[in-house]
């Protein structure tokens, strides 16, 4: 989950830090705040975090100082905050490790997708995550080609997995059989359109039997088929 990733937030100005703060913690985020590069040591060296959000100026030990620190003993993400825009002050930064540099002003919503950009890539937990749908009652794991419905493994032919898993990375979004033929079996598998309908009725009855998930599997008449999940 998102709350168990921790970020360290940087900032000797109360208001940017209370603003970072506020839209990391919107993402579902845990935040601890440090507001000097000597606090910022002493709370990394107990904790452990998953990204750190770095302003370059700051009392005391400058965020060049903390960085290089943290560098002799961590590997964690740095993003550095800073006012200066020159080209120096960037390649000062990738130089002692800087993952990422984001000059201010900046927008919160860029720099949110900038943390969750570098967190894909460098956090376990988001990896993880990033491998499995969990929907209510239904958990999809992709790396282990592994369903549970209502806590329950339900034991699936390849095909109906494979389509499950489709339909349920596209929610919303209505295939017809053709589609599902074309996406799921491939472009040489000329079978018959009935092959869709028939796959589709089993999982079902295999999500029934475990007890929750078949209703997630939606006919539209007419069309095709589609992966809902209702509010």
């Amino acid at each position: 989950m998102a709350d168990q990733i921790k970020i360290l937030v940087v900032e000797d100005e109360q208001r940017m830090r209370d603003l970072l703060s506020l839209y990391l913690v919107r993402e579902g985020y845990k935040v601890v705040e440090a507001g000097d590069g000597q606090a910022a040591l002493a709370k990394f060296s107990r904790e452990e975090f998953s990204l750190v959000l770095l302003d370059v100026m700051l009392p005391g030990l400058d965020g060049w100082a903390v960085c290089q620190q943290i560098r002799q003993k961590s590997d964690v993400p740095i993003i550095m905050l800073t006012a200066r825009g020159e080209e120096i002050d960037r390649v000062t930064g990738f130089e002692l490790g800087v993952d990422d540099y984001v000059v201010k002003p900046f927008s919160p919503r860029e720099l949110i997708m900038r943390i969750k950009a570098l967190l894909k890539r460098t956090c376990p937990l988001i990896a993880k995550r990033e491998g499995e749908l969990k929907f209510p009652g239904l958990t999809i794991n992709h790396p282990s080609r592994r369903v549970e419905a209502a806590g329950t493994e339900v034991a699936l032919t390849p095909k109906e997995y494979d389509l499950l898993h489709f339909l349920a990375q596209q929610k919303g979004r209505v295939f017809t059989r053709e589609q599902l033929l074309e996406r799921v079996w491939g472009y040489d598998f000329y079978g018959d359109l009935r092959t869709v309908d028939t796959h589709i009725k089993n999982l079902r009855d295999k999500l029934n039997q475990a007890g929750q998930g078949a209703e997630y599997l939606v006919t539209v008449w007419g069309v095709g088929y589609k992966f809902e999940v209702k509010q």
